[in-house]
């Protein structure tokens, strides 16, 4: 900062000696004037002396171009954007206020060369020269980007992009033309995968330069050639190896543009590396990341077709195997639904619940004349030891007694009198609350002679 006020200051006086030595000439050198007592002792403020200044540096210097890069930039919210403009031995102090209508602002940016345009002033606040930015032109790498950006927008405008017009490309080519350099890497790299992929695709020359003066138009000049061919191609690959932007920029020239446009084959781009776009991308039918790619995306078709072919007995047998095992499974599944759904499948269990039915009967029939038995024999114990025969005749009385009662109180003595025994037709058990009865359900009554078939209604 003292540099900065130092310099400032001998700029000042400087400039003041100027004035007045141009005083002196209009009064034909009259040095006691010059350093008159008074003159030497007039005192300024600081103010006046930065107002001095600058109408000095505006008078004398006023608009300027100035080159050089941007460093310290800080865009405020008021829209006003501050920045130092410095090359090797110097740095300059620069504004560009929000009212200028600079159509490149917004690239702006720290390391960004550029050509500006201003006037030069003094910043009376802090007492320091600036440079009031009124136009900006960028340089360098920057330079080529803008005129990048305003190609692609004017040629997207007119429909050089659109997805609608651009062709398929076909599936097996068998005859393409080449635009590269005869002498890089590019046109290495296509014929080595070529070779390997396709080596019966017939490939068409026609050399171009790829950089350098004069290199667009020799770029299109090779694609109006090979639309022109004696012998019809089924595509052109117009390609190059990687590089910096200014090595591309024969790819960004509206002339291939427009060339790649009006070709009547379809033209696949493959420009620089992966991450380089340019307008011949933009504007071909297809785009590919590198020269190698490009080959590979024509000879695909045919090399997969290739392989198809060689693996076409191994995937046959493969798919005849896994065929004949599916069918295999599904005619089991078949045959088991059919083995359920059998007549006889349906006869065997009605059989089978017929034997569980009749072991079921026999099992308590026997447990019944085991019962009747063991009454029997406990009968005939007490009715051995009570010998006498009168026991013998009151027990035998007793006997034909507690028969009659039996007999009485049996279901068939009670359905004489006139009772009935209700129960469900399909389960047979009996039912003794009307209340558990449902709707619908199916009754079976048993009378004293036959029995009676009903169902419930509401």
């Amino acid at each position: 900062m003292a540099q900065k006020s130092f310099y400032l200051c001998f700029i000042c006086v400087n400039l003041w000696l100027k004035y007045k030595m141009s005083k002196l000439a209009k009064s034909q050198w009259n040095f006691g004037e010059l350093f008159s007592p008074a003159e030497m002792r007039k005192v300024l403020s600081v103010s006046e002396l930065t107002s001095n200044v600058r109408a000095l540096l505006e008078k004398q210097i006023g608009t300027v171009w100035v080159s050089g890069e941007i460093t310290n930039l800080r865009a405020q919210s008021s829209g006003h954007i501050y920045f130092t403009l410095k090359d090797a031995n110097a740095q300059l102090s620069c504004v560009l206020f929000s009212r200028e209508k600079v159509s490149q602002r917004e690239l702006l940016a720290d390391g960004q060369k550029v050509l500006l345009q201003g006037e030069v002033t003094v910043y009376e606040a802090r007492g320091q020269y600036q440079l009031i930015v009124r136009d900006v032109e960028l340089q360098g790498v920057g330079a080529l980007q803008v005129a990048f950006e305003k190609l692609k927008q004017k040629l997207a405008a007119e429909g050089l992009f659109a997805a609608e017009r651009k062709r398929p490309l076909p599936k097996f080519p068998a005859r393409i033309g080449l635009i590269t350099s005869p002498t890089g890497a590019a046109i290495r790299d296509v014929l080595h995968v070529v070779q390997r992929r396709n080596p019966a695709l017939e490939i068409i020359l026609a050399p171009a330069r790829v950089q350098g003066q004069g290199a667009a138009e020799e770029i299109a000049e090779a694609i109006r050639t090979l639309n022109a061919f004696n012998s019809p191609l089924d595509l052109i690959l117009v390609t190059r190896g990687g590089g910096s932007l200014e090595d591309l920029w024969a790819f960004n020239e509206e002339i291939v543009a427009r060339a790649i446009f009006e070709s009547a084959i379809p033209i696949v781009s493959a420009v620089g590396h992966e991450i380089d776009f340019t307008i011949a991308d933009f504007v071909a039918d297809a785009r590919a990341a590198t020269p190698s790619a490009a080959a590979e995306i024509i000879t695909e078709n045919v090399f997969a077709s290739r392989e198809l072919v060689g693996d076409a007995m191994s995937l046959m047998q493969l798919r005849v195997r896994r065929r004949m095992r599916i069918e295999g499974e599904n005619f089991d599944s078949l045959v088991g639904r059919l083995t359920r759904l059998h007549p006889r499948r349906k006869l065997d269990d009605s059989l089978q619940r017929l034997d569980d039915l009749q072991s079921g009967l026999l099992r308590g029939l026997k447990t019944a004349s085991r019962s009747r038995n063991l009454i029997l024999q406990n009968l005939a114990g007490r009715f051995l030891r009570a010998k006498p025969s009168s026991a013998l005749k009151i027990r035998r009385e007793h006997l034909k007694q507690l028969e009659k009662r039996l007999n009485s109180l049996g279901p068939e003595q009670v359905l004489a009198r006139g009772y009935s025994i209700t129960t469900d037709a399909a389960s047979g058990k009996v039912l003794r609350d009307a209340t558990k009865v449902k709707a619908g359900q199916k009754l079976k009554t048993r009378l004293a002679k036959g029995e009676v078939f009903s169902r419930k209604e509401e």
